[in-house]
């Protein structure tokens, strides 16, 4: 991945005696910032100002001024690059990763505004002729109603994201279609995308210990990923279970289509009707939610574990792979849950842990694949650059920048520390407290690992 490491030190801002909009926004940028200006700024009329070494931010028309004096902060500016009223001029990634730099290198604090400065930005505002209604908000951010973490709302959450189109999603995935870290066990030539995620797949199964006739409870079953390869590759039955109804009806086409309809079931459902099925109470050899829990709430958590914990038998296994923010670090965002995972919740590692404790499960092991993500973002950003054209016929320009933003931010976010994901394998113990564990993790692995 392509780092700004050996990138020279930003020369001091180069300030011209003309009097552009450049010029005349740089000192009040600069107050708002709390230092001189990160970035080099070009405006609609051609003015420059900032350091000429550092990346270059385009904006191109007023309403990206306007835009912001409405909505400050990390979402106006997200809007205005999704509207395409501000630009860089190189690589998305490469200037993010090198704002962010400057930013940490000159230790920008940005002061809380006074109501002098907000004044100052609206003469400033009404000199450029940027003062005016609020502009339209883009049409791919979400509108979600209704009480948080409610049945309704949170099947709204995950349509506006997960229901985009199958097409969408087939054209951006591999042909595992798994929406989630894959596993990345070689640097070979010819190794891909596709390949981390069945070795992804296949290592879940083996934690999980799945066998032949084992029933497996899939929460969050994606495209089906995980649901087919078990049932395909290791002959057990799964129960898979997803809000999304893109989704359901994706698996159920290709359970069809691969014989598999004696092995499993789709059900198109909130994983809280799970506890009011009476079959599936304790009947479980394991139980896998691959990033399904970013998306239960921060109070329904506990609720999510009980479940897990009372659909398995006694010495089963449950698997969670779940993102995790850093101990100072917010997760998400204002761009992320306006237009990407609405109502998403991240917590450190340690918490989740302690949470899946306190359900009467036991914490066998936990593995950081953090830097396996920063590699599967980076394989799905390409597959974006590369098929652009056919993303906006698909989707329109907006969407399509709108995941160009979320997957350039989301990489960076792995690669800084900010996110990680792990995978968390817990046991049901029985009442003698017997796991039936393997002794080491040898199994999982293997030689030809």
């Amino acid at each position: 991945m392509t780092t700004t490491a050996s990138r020279p030190p930003a020369k001091p801002s180069a300030r011209r005696t003309s009097t552009g909009a450049a010029q005349r926004l740089e000192p009040l940028a600069e107050r708002l910032l709390g230092g001189g200006l990160p970035v080099r700024v070009r405006m609609w009329d051609g003015s420059e100002a900032g350091p000429e070494d550092a990346p270059t931010v385009h904006v191109r028309s007023r309403r990206a001024l306007r835009r912001l004096l409405w909505e400050p902060g990390e979402l106006g500016l997200a809007e205005a690059y999704i509207t395409g009223e501000i630009d860089l001029d190189e690589d998305l990634g490469d200037g993010l990763r090198a704002m962010r730099r400057a930013v940490a290198e000159r230790g920008l604090t940005p002061p809380a505004p006074s109501l002098a400065d907000r004044l100052s930005a609206a003469g400033t505002a009404l000199r450029f002729g940027a003062v005016g209604p609020r502009p339209p908000v883009p049409a791919a951010r979400a509108g979600l109603r209704g009480a948080l973490h409610s049945k309704a709302r949170d099947r709204a959450a995950i349509s506006h994201h997960y229901d985009l189109s199958n097409a969408f999603y087939a054209l951006l995935l591999d042909e595992t279609m798994a929406y989630s870290c894959g596993y990345w066990t070689s640097v070979a030539p010819g190794y891909g995308p596709a390949d981390a995620q069945r070795d992804k797949l296949e290592l879940i199964c083996r934690k999980l210990g799945l066998r032949p006739g084992a029933r497996l409870l899939d929460i969050g079953c994606g495209w089906g990923s995980l649901t087919l390869h078990a049932a395909q590759h290791h002959g057990v039955r799964v129960t898979a279970v997803t809000l999304a109804a893109e989704q359901a009806a994706y698996v159920r086409e290709q359970v069809t289509a691969r014989g598999l309809e004696e092995l499993v079931e789709v059900l198109n459902i909130d994983y809280r009707d799970i506890a009011e099925r009476p079959e599936t109470r304790g009947t479980y050899d394991a139980v896998s939610t691959i990033e399904m829990g970013e998306h239960v709430g921060d109070a329904e958590y506990p609720a999510f574990t009980r479940i897990l914990h009372d659909s398995l038998r006694p010495q089963g296994r449950v698997l969670v792979q779940q993102m995790s923010r850093g101990a100072d670090a917010p997760g998400g965002g204002a761009f992320i849950e306006s237009y990407i995972a609405p109502d998403m919740h991240m917590r450190p590692v340690g918490e989740t842990v302690g949470l899946l404790e306190g359900s009467g499960l036991e914490v066998r092991d936990v593995e950081a694949l953090r830097e396996h993500y920063v590699l599967t973002v980076d394989a799905w950003r390409r597959t974006l650059e590369e098929r652009w054209a056919e993303f906006v016929a698909l989707v329109g320009e907006e969407t399509t920048r709108v995941w160009r933003l979320y997957l350039v931010g989301g990489a960076l976010a792995f690669e800084e520390r900010r996110m990680g994901v792990d995978q968390i394998l817990c046991v049901r113990p029985d009442r003698a407290g017997r796991a039936a564990m393997e002794p080491t993790r040898a199994g999982w692995y293997g030689a030809d690992r």
